[in-house]
């Protein structure tokens, strides 16, 4: 009878815990992997939101892939970005980042990475860095989410799912956007030699 439950018990267990494959975080070095256990709590969008990120509903994806400049954008996907303008300022705070990034998955989001952003008004004359690495840029505003004068800087990270292309790719291969609703397939935006 014993053995009985706890067969039943065991396969109950089996089938509600998530799958290795989907439970199997990238690794990172260590700096990235504590960052990560910080911002673990966004793997809710709903805790994202109640801290004061704001999704822009679309789920950004470059099919065909880009180049501009010294960026690389591989075909894949970056996912729906949910940005925090409480923590858009001169300096980058390795635990608020900027953006928290989001891969739709059925009727729900998943947490895949983040986004370290700074206006190059912002920045000024020097380039921003995070991690020991600089932010790529300046850029202008990725369209149809940004206006195209809105020069920034940012920096990926994919924290939370392997990236072939690395964890600072700006986009992922394995990350697609639904066919359907808000999805928009980008072109690489154009690379801003001189910033007014």
């Amino acid at each position: 009878m014993w053995s009985t439950r706890f067969a039943g018990l065991t396969a109950l267990l089996a089938a509600t815990a998530p799958s290795s494959a989907a439970a199997q975080l990238p690794t990172v070095p260590a700096e990235l992997a504590g960052v990560r256990a910080q911002l673990d709590k966004y793997r809710d969008p709903i805790v994202a939101v109640h801290d004061g990120y704001l999704s822009s509903v679309a789920c950004i994806e470059y099919p065909e892939g880009a180049s501009e400049g010294s960026m690389r954008y591989a075909p894949g996907g970056m996912g729906v970005h949910f940005l925090n303008f409480g923590f858009v300022g001169p300096t980058l705070d390795p635990s608020k980042p900027q953006v928290l990034i989001y891969e739709p998955v059925g009727d729900s989001l998943r947490l895949v990475a983040a986004e370290w952003f700074m206006p190059a008004e912002v920045a000024g004359s020097s380039r921003p860095k995070v991690f020991g690495k600089e932010l790529e840029g300046p850029m202008e505003g990725h369209q149809p989410l940004m206006p195209v004068g809105f020069h920034h800087y940012d920096l990926h990270v994919w924290l939370w799912k392997n990236n072939p292309e690395g964890v600072f790719s700006p986009t992922n291969p394995a990350v697609r956007c639904p066919a359907r609703g808000y999805s928009f397939s980008e072109v690489a935006p154009k690379m801003v030699h001189q910033h007014r």
